[in-house]
Formats: structure tokens, C-alpha cells, sequence
């Protein structure tokens, strides 16, 4: 931080106070004042030891492995940097003369309340910002001074917040009270009282059991995670208008604790985080610009058809991690919805396409549910779903219908992994850039299969029972666009022919390979990783001259199941260069 040039009128007056006050002293007078001691204090000529001082009125003693508050600070400091220290102690005498300081940085030191003298920030008439995180603190300190701007007290063990830590501040706009020890009674009524700007106070991980009382109408974000809050009081955020992030997650938060007028009033909320709470419904009466709703890691069992109604502007909703089954999604649950993009519903107990999706959503997540069909109108009214996640359900060929996917022409990704398929199936979107059907059953790619998919730009075929002849000649040269290839983990014999000369990235470990010919790669000239590991290939059985060609390649993976594995590498100019390493 940058500070204006600054003048020391003061500083020179004092020394001729100073020297007048020598010359003209009455025998036998006391020397209370010593005040030589104190033009050396605020000399701004001075620097302490070890710290950087600028003519700014910055002083950077930060790390340095001070134990005590440091002596001779220039009275011109406006920016005082103590933080990562060990200083235990802050006395008044340390601070009475920094009349100009608005930056005291106190990080991660070892200040405790009994080393910490309740008058010594309030005479700081300049402060605004003030950190004191992690620390020894186990009460606020009881006055600060009103120029307040900014007070940083997180993970410290406080316990106690006093009338006048925080009140009384016109300018305070942000309070960090994390990680503490807080509880309800070591809270004052009107912690905030007329401090009528706070914007943002962060609470969490405290012992909290009720939201606070009297918080300023004034937040915006207000952070409340990690504490004991059982139920939330009526009227709690009746009067917090201008309130748009809030965050109540890790609680144990139920729907008997909140009434269907908890959030109603937050005429501006579009952040509410609920999760990891013990809500067993979808809570109603939602405010209506509520943009990202957090309901996963619950024990939501249901959505009745008027809990999302008044949300008209939800564009996220996730529920994933709950206990939510399809006959009891009801299916008006969603109507209404339509900004709705995005809808998170894995982890769950599904045990097929909830009725009555959000027709505007992009992205649909349903993943590890017990899905096990998927009948030919079931996705049919998703026309601008642009990702589908089905993966690790219970999805067979036979019960998925062949024109499931037939409506979603805008689709680009499409997960099916972790399913029971024996086959591709059939009428996959030809708008489709990224496939995945990674451990399945896969034995064979019918004839046709792939035709069209002249977008596709990713297929992952890994962990199935693919084998060379059980895939239809010419599948791979269809694909015109298509970089990364995944045949991991299957049972090929060779390296697949007539792969697509826009490929980059070609994954063949784990199978049963047995010998590289020279032209194995002929037609890939852009490809830049090609990964053989474990499978039974030797030195005799590779031809090393089918690599020379391919000036692109970056990495070349050949390797086996036990001892030194033996890792090649391609430069831009064919150079072999080899590295030893062994694996365990």
C-alpha cells in the first residue's frame, strides 16, 4: 500500500519543546515527561532493527522472529506489518504514539487477552484495518476504535464479544470472527449496534446454536458454517434486505427448525448454501431471485410439487448425496423452473429418470443412482441438454430404449460408464463431442454404430471386453475429428488400423498386444502420446521406426508389469530419449 508523502511539523516541535524544556528547568522538578526518550520513540528518521521502513509511513517487520512489539517506530507509521512473529504482549506505551497507523497487521503471532490492553487500540484514531488472526485470544478486545474498517479475529479461541468491539463503528464493513470458540451467550444483543455498513461477517466454525440477534440490515454475505445451529428463529432474516450470499451448511439444520417464511423476505438472496445439514424435504418458500441452491449431503427423501415454486430464478440446484427416490419427486416439482440449467441428482436412490425435468437444463447429473432403465420418452423433452452423467447405474441394452437419446441434439457429453452394456447403444446423438462408456461389458462395436459422430472429439472405451475383430472395419476413420482414443484395459491383440489422422492421444494399456509393426501409426501424424504399458510387447517384437515419423509425439509409454519400467520420449526432431525408472 502506497501513502502521500508526509511532513513532520510535529516531530520538530517537539525537540524544541524538548531543548527549551532542558534549558529553562526548575532546580529539584521532577523529570516525569523524560522527553528525550520520547523524541527518540518518534523519531521518524529511525528504523527498528530488522524492518524495512519507507518514507511512506510503511514499516514491514513481518517475520523476523520478533518476541516483543518493536521500539523506535517512526510517528509517521501508517502501515505497520508484524504478522508470522512471536510476540505475546501489546501494551498502550506501545501504541500511544502511532497516531497515524490505519494498517496493523498482527497475524499469527502469540498475543494473548491478558497481554493485550483493553485501552491500547482505541487510541489509534486512525486505524481501519486490523488483523489479528491466529492468535491466543479468548476475548475480543473490549474497545476499538470508531474509524474501524476492517477487523480480522479469526482462529483465535475467543469466546467473548463485547458491546464495543464492534459497535459504534460507522465505517466497519467486514468482521472475520472464523474459527473461534464463539457460543450464544458470549454474544452481546446488538453486537453491531450502529455500525450500519457491515457487508460481510464470516461466524463459522464457532458453537453457535442460533443465528445472532440484530444483525446490521446492511449485509450482503453472511457466513454461518460449521457451527450447532438446530433451528433458526422466526424472523431471524425478516429484516436483511440487501443479504445475497448465505452459507448455513454444516449444521443440524432440520425442516422442523425453519418455517416456510425463514428465507421469504431475503428479497435479494441468490446464494443459499443448506448442505450438510438434516432436512428430510426440500425446504418451501424460497425467495425469488435465489440463483444457486446447496441442498446436497442431506436426507432429502422428497420434493413435493410446491417447494421450488416461488424460486423462478434458480439456475443451479444441487441434490446430490440424499436420499431422494423418483416416485416421490413429484413431477410439478420443476415446472416453472426455467432459468434451471444445471441439476446435480447423484448419490442418490433413483431408480429411474425423475418425471418432469427442468426442459431449459443443460447439465444433468445422475450419476450412482440405481437407474436401471431408460424407456423412449424419458429424456425426450430435455432439447438444450448439453451434458448427461448416467454413469455407475444399473443400465443394460436391453432396457434402454434405442431412441432414448434420439431428441437431445444439442448434446455434447455423455457419460454411460460403470454400466451393465454389452454394446454401443444405438441412436447416439451425432451432436456429440465426448463419450464415455468405460467399465461396462462392452464385446463388440455393431456396424454403424459410430457413423456420423463427425464431432466426436473424445471416446473412452477403457475396462470392457473389446477385441479387434469385434469391431467393425473402418469404426475409427469415421470419427474425422476425434483426439483422444481410450482402449485401455480391453483384450486387443494389435494395434487398431485405420485410426483417424486427426488423433493426438492413444491409450492401448492393459491389453494383450504383442508386437508394434512399422506402420502402426502411419496414418496419425499429429499424434502426441501414445500409452502401451502392460501388455507383451519386447524388444524384438517392437519396430522402433514406426515412431520416427511422428514428429508431435511428446511422450511414448511402453512398459511392463514388474521391474524397470523403461519410459520413451520423442523430441521434435524424432530423437530418442530414454529414462530409467522402476516401479513398485
Amino acid at each position: 500500500m502506497a501513502f502521500p508523502k508526509h511532513s513532520i511539523p510535529q516531530a520538530l516541535s517537539l525537540l524544541v519543546l524538548a531543548g527549551l524544556l532542558v534549558l529553562g528547568q526548575v532546580p529539584g522538578e521532577p523529570e516525569a515527561e523524560e522527553p528525550d526518550i520520547a523524541v527518540a520513540k518518534s523519531d521518524p528518521s529511525k528504523c527498528p532493527t530488522d524492518c524495512s521502513c519507507t518514507a511512506e509511513g510503511a514499516v514491514d517487520c513481518a517475520g523476523v522472529d520478533l518476541v516483543e512489539f518493536p521500539s523506535g517506530l517512526p510517528n509517521t507509521t501508517r502501515q505497520l506489518e508484524l504478522q508470522n512473529n512471536k510476540i505475546e504482549t501489546i501494551r498502550v506505551e506501545h501504541l500511544s504514539y502511532l497516531h497515524q497507523v490505519q494498517t496493523l497487521n498482527l497475524q499469527n503471532n502469540r498475543i494473548t487477552t491478558d497481554g493485550l490492553e483493553d485501552e491500547g487500540f482505541d487510541m489509534l484514531e486512525e486505524l481501519a484495518y486490523l488483523y489479528l488472526g491466529n492468535n491466543k485470544l479468548t476475548s475480543a478486545p473490549k474497545v476499538l476504535p470508531p474509524s474501524l474498517v476492517s477487523a480480522d479475529l479469526a482462529a483465535n479461541q475467543l469466546t467473548k464479544i463485547f458491546p464495543y468491539t464492534f459497535g459504534y463503528k460507522p465505517k466497519l464493513s467486514t468482521v472475520y470472527l472464523h474459527n473461534n470458540n464463539l457460543t450464544d451467550a458470549g454474544l452481546p444483543d446488538h453486537m453491531f449496534n450502529c455500525s450500519d455498513n457491515l457487508e460481510i461477517l464470516t461466524m463459522s466454525s464457532n458453537s453457535l446454536q442460533t443465528v445472532p440477534k440484530n444483525l446490521p440490515r446492511s449485509l450482503y454475505r453472511l457466513h454461518l458454517k460449521r457451527n450447532k445451529l438446530e433451528k433458526i428463529p422466526a424472523g431471524a432474516f425478516d429484516d436483511m434486505p440487501k443479504l445475497r450470499e448465505l452459507y448455513l451448511q454444516y449444521n443440524f439444520l432440520s425442516n422442523e427448525g425453519m418455517d416456510n417464511e425463514t428465507f421469504s423476505l431475503l428479497n435479494s438472496l441468490e446464494y443459499l448454501d443448506l448442505s450438510n445439514n438434516n432436512l428430510s424435504v426440500v425446504p418451501k418458500g424460497l425467495p425469488r431471485n435465489l440463483m444457486l441452491l446447496h441442498l446436497e449431503k442431506n436426507s432429502i427423501r422428497s420434493i413435493p410439487a410446491d417447494a421450488l415454486v416461488s424460486a423462478r430464478n434458480l439456475e443451479y440446484l444441487l441434490l446430490h448425496n440424499n436420499k431422494l427416490r423418483s416416485r416421490f419427486i413429484h413431477p410439478a416439482a420443476f415446472q416453472g423452473l426455467k432459468k434451471l440449467h444445471t441439476l446435480h441428482m447423484y448419490n442418490n436412490l433413483l431408480e429411474r429418470v425423475p418425471r418432469g425435468l427442468p426442459r431449459r437444463a443443460k447439465t444433468l447429473m445422475l450419476l450412482h443412482n440405481s437407474i436401471a432403465e431408460i424407456s423412449r420418452n424419458d429424456l425426450s423433452l430435455l432439447y438444450t441438454l448439453e451434458e448427461l452423467n448416467l454413469s455407475y447405474n444399473q443400465l443394460s441394452n436391453a432396457k434402454l430404449h434405442r431412441d432414448a437419446f434420439r431428441k437431445l441434439r444439442l448434446l455434447e457429453t455423455l457419460d454411460l460408464s460403470g454400466n451393465a452394456l454389452h454394446m454401443l447403444p444405438a441412436g447416439l446423438p451425432r451432436s456429440l463431442k465426448n463419450l464415455e462408456v468405460k467399465n461396462n461389458r462392452l464385446s463388440s462395436i455393431e456396424d454403424g454404430a459410430l457413423t456420423g459422430m463427425d464431432k466426436l472429439q473424445k471416446l473412452i472405451l477403457s475396462g470392457n471386453e473389446l477385441r479387434l475383430n469385434s469391431i467393425y472395419q473402418g469404426a475409427w476413420m469415421e470419427l474425422s475429428e476425434l483426439t483422444t482414443l481410450d482402449l485401455s484395459s480391453n483384450e486387443l491383440s494389435h494395434i487398431p488400423s485405420d485410426l483417424p489422422e486427426s488423433l493426438e492421444y492413444l491409450y492401448l494399456q492393459r491389453n494383450r498386444i504383442s508386437s508394434i509393426p512399422f506402420s502402426a501409426f502411419e496414418g496419425t501424424p499429429n499424434i502426441k502420446g501414445i500409452f502401451l504399458r502392460f501388455n507383451r510387447l519386447s524388444v524384438d517384437t517392437v519396430d522402433e521406426s514406426s515412431f520416427a515419423h511422428l514428429s508431435s509425439l511428446q511422450v511414448l509409454d511402453i512398459g511392463g508389469g514388474s521391474g524397470d519400467t523403461t519410459f520413451k520420449r520423442m523430441d521434435m526432431d524424432g530423437e530418442e530419449e530414454t529414462e530409467e525408472e522402476e516401479t513398485s
